[in-house]
């Protein structure tokens, strides 16, 4: 199993940690050749938005990647990630997320909450974090919800987190992730 992960900006080794603690491999896409590379799949990570959505615009990766998530290349966007999933930005998955919804930096916070198909007492970390305002069809499934609001949701091959699952040692995000991308 190989695994792309965005690495414009934002929390991407981390994945990249998990992910190799976990037996996948992966490697970074900075550029237009690095996603040519064979894949099984994709991280989109947290970080800022709009600055991977610019740079993704500016590199020629935007096309080619939404392409490919459309085809059915297994991703999973964490934060900023799940931002650039939503409609209205890439676009590849149905829902609609309210950017920064828990404030600045000082609105971050910890939770820990289920996640349907992946466990119980999940640990969650919240930074400037979004959540998802709608869910836009019946073929995108919430997975959970912390405080009223949406945090996960997935709808076949794409996984979704306002959360940075990343920055705990729980992989069980991870895990189910790499179910996704094996089946």
């Amino acid at each position: 199993m190989r695994i792309a992960v965005l690495a414009l900006q934002g929390a991407f080794i981390e994945h990249e940690q998990m992910l190799q603690r976990l037996g996948g491999e992966t490697f970074e896409v900075r550029q237009l050749a690095d996603w040519q590379q064979p894949k099984d799949g994709l991280i989109l990570p947290g970080g800022e938005s709009t600055v991977q959505m610019r740079l993704l615009r500016q590199l020629g990766l935007l096309d080619p990647i939404r392409r490919d998530i459309l085809e059915g290349l297994p991703v999973f966007g964490t934060c900023a990630g799940m931002i650039l999933l939503a409609e209205g930005w890439l676009g590849t998955m149905d829902i609609r997320v309210r950017r920064n919804a828990y404030g600045r930096q000082l609105g971050s916070f910890n939770a820990v909450a289920p996640v349907e198909a992946v466990g119980s007492d999940i640990p969650m970390t919240f930074i400037r974090a979004p959540y998802i305002e709608e869910v836009l069809n019946d073929q995108c499934r919430v997975l959970s919800i912390v405080d009223g609001h949406v945090v996960a949701a997935k709808q076949g091959h794409r996984l979704a987190t306002a959360f940075h699952p990343e920055l705990t040692s729980d992989d069980r995000m991870h895990r189910y992730f790499i179910d996704i991308v094996n089946r």
